[in-house]
């Protein structure tokens, strides 16, 4: 049997800051990433031609490529099996992006997680219950209640009405 094997990808670039990029990964967490710990992690010096990320407007120009950041403002070459130079942009893999990054802290979703974790308690259940009334998994409600996962208005809706036997309403203020 073939095992499955989960590659980090980013899939949007949420805010660049500081020196600071707060993203979102395809397993639904929004992370931020401290550049300077990644560029320090990776060994880039003065003598880098990715030193300039270390200033603010050009790690401000990332963009998002084949699902990780990506630098065009960083000169880097490769060498084509003719011996010819060509210019590729800059790129740090998502893997080692998502190990220097930790996770966002939203205030909505710290609020929706502990109304989840205070009413399954409420209720008697356990995460598995929570899980199997609503038809996820006990990792994705654990992860919901420790604000580690965003989760869909689908998904929220049967946990609410489904697993918890309450009425899901939602406001815009």
């Amino acid at each position: 049997m073939r095992k499955t094997i989960k590659i980090p990808r980013i899939l949007k670039i949420n805010k660049i800051e500081n020196h600071s990029i707060n993203v979102t990964f395809n397993n639904g967490e929004s992370r931020i990433i401290d550049f300077r710990k990644v560029l320090k992690s990776i060994v880039v010096d003065e003598k880098s031609p990715a030193f300039i990320l270390y200033n603010e407007d050009e790690l401000k120009k990332a963009e998002l490529r084949n699902h990780t950041l990506s630098f065009d403002n960083v000169e880097q070459f490769i060498t084509m099996r003719n011996g010819q130079k060509e210019r590729v942009p800059f790129e740090i893999g998502a893997d080692v992006l998502l190990k220097y990054s930790v996770p966002e802290k939203s205030e909505i979703m710290m609020k929706l997680g502990r109304l989840i974790r205070d009413a399954r308690q409420k209720a008697g259940l356990t995460q598995q219950e929570l899980a199997i009334m609503s038809g996820t998994s006990r990792t994705y409600i654990s992860r919901i209640e420790n604000e580690r996962s965003d989760v869909e208005l689908a998904t929220l809706k049967k946990i609410i009405e489904i697993g918890l036997g309450r009425q899901l309403e939602i406001k815009i203020k």
